[in-house]
């Protein structure tokens, strides 16, 4: 039964998108990051619905009489450059039998992140966007945080299967990175049920995050927590949220939770540490030897023989920064930094754009929100092997769309439409009565 409702939902969905190439994009990203036909047992799970769709959107994209824009700005350039780089490297490949194939992956989340930047061009788009962005990863916190808390935390949530999100850690990541824009999308309600419900998805999936077990995902949860808290309008709100949860951790959360946790500080005596500490090493030392690194693949058992200082300790990267270095090598690595760095300044810029703006607060929540999600991902993201990451580069998307949509396309059109507000220093002023007529020549 659940084969013929995802199948029937995505056909459903080809018509809206020849009509209109978003409806295509937003579709792709609710494949990508829910995965639902992993929730199905029968032929829906292995269906190419992802291919089908972004053939659709094509299609579409081509076809359509709408405008097509694509931002060219820093970001975007970087991110073209980090394209091109991880392309150029695999022809230099140290596993050109393995290269390929991850490439082709990889290539595809790329393609369709350029896709998308061309083709969300209303403010309309950039809210849906954020909202299917939020939506689709908010139903794995809301089904992991009520399993948490009918499990009692004895249990760790884990993602859906054959994803990027399938291992406990990395559903907290991309859990935490979320996050944020979960709260920003509460905070922009304007209905109140849609208020509490959105509250208690935030809720739910802080709750996921803490029952996956996953002690990187604490560190950087605590990281993001503030940065979320320095960034909202509502401190206080926020503040008192984030304080009721503690409580709730010690109360849901099992012995077994705790002794995990205590770990981190002595990481000098966890075999699953050192074992990461040693593919670090074996990553600096891969990137010393090849200038370009090693290509996608290189953690693997046989090249570890070669470069790692204890080659019997097969580990994957557990880093987006060393994964970046030992496989696209310094470039790759300094790309894919100032790639965040633009990204961070890109919604920075709008924040600028929209203060004192009321019709453009809903942009400068978004940006803000945008940001601190790219913080939880920096974080969370230093002890797993994330770096390309769709739901990473989709957070781009939003902030490059935002940026194109509010600050390059100018004013709102219902800009004119709101009434004058005056700053308290200034006082209001009528036009004199007998003043002059403008003299014409």
């Amino acid at each position: 039964m659940r084969d013929y409702l995802v199948f029937a939902m995505v056909m459903a969905t080809l018509p809206y998108i020849l009509k209109r190439p978003a409806a295509g994009v937003m579709a792709y990203v609710w494949l990508s990051l829910m995965n639902p036909h992993r929730l199905t047992y029968g032929f829906a799970y292995d269906f190419p619905f992802a291919a089908l769709v972004a053939g659709t959107t094509l299609v579409s994209l081509m076809l359509s009489k709408q405008p097509k824009r694509f931002p060219l700005q820093s970001t975007t350039v970087v991110l073209m450059m980090f394209i091109f780089w991880i392309t150029f490297t695999c022809f230099f490949a140290l596993q050109p039998k393995l290269v390929w194939g991850e490439w082709n992956t990889v290539i595809k989340t790329m393609f369709m992140v350029l896709v998308s930047m061309a083709a969300l061009n209303t403010e309309r788009d950039a809210r849906d966007f954020a909202w299917v962005i939020g939506l689709s990863l908010g139903f794995w916190g809301v089904k992991g945080g009520v399993f948490t808390l009918l499990s009692g935390g004895g249990d760790h949530v884990y993602g859906p299967p054959d994803s990027f999100i399938a291992d406990n850690n990395d559903l907290a990541l991309a859990l935490l990175t979320v996050l944020p824009l979960l709260w920003g999308l509460h905070m922009q309600a304007t209905r109140r049920w849609v208020r509490l419900a959105m509250l208690a998805v935030c809720i739910l999936t802080v709750v996921s995050v803490v029952g996956s077990y996953s002690r990187g995902a604490l560190l950087g949860g605590g990281v993001m927590l503030t940065m979320l808290w320095l960034k909202s309008r509502k401190k206080l709100t926020t503040g008192l949220i984030v304080l009721l949860l503690i409580p709730l951790v010690y109360t849901v959360m099992p012995d077994q939770w705790f002794a995990r946790m205590s770990t981190i500080d002595s990481y000098n005596k966890d075999a699953s540490a050192l074992g990461r500490i040693n593919a670090w090493h074996f990553a600096v030392s891969v990137a010393t030897h090849h200038v370009l690194g090693g290509g996608f693949k290189v953690f693997s058992p046989e090249i570890f023989y070669l470069y790692a200082p204890n080659p019997l300790d097969f580990h994957v990267a557990h880093s987006i920064y060393f994964q970046a270095l030992g496989e696209q090598g310094p470039v790759g690595l300094l790309l894919f930094l100032v790639l965040m760095w633009c990204t961070w300044r890109c919604g920075g810029r709008i924040i600028r754009y929209c203060k004192g703006r009321p019709e453009l607060k809903w942009a400068g929540d978004l940006a803000a929100m945008a940001q601190v999600s790219v913080v939880g991902y920096a974080v969370g993201g230093a002890f797993l092997s994330l770096t390309y990451f769709d739901l990473y580069y989709y957070i781009i998307v939003l902030l490059v769309v935002l940026e194109k949509c509010v600050v390059k396309a100018g004013p709102s059109p219902y800009a004119a439409m709101a009434p004058r507000t005056y700053e308290a220093h200034e006082p209001h002023q009528a036009p004199a009565a007998d003043a002059a007529p403008e003299r014409r020549p």
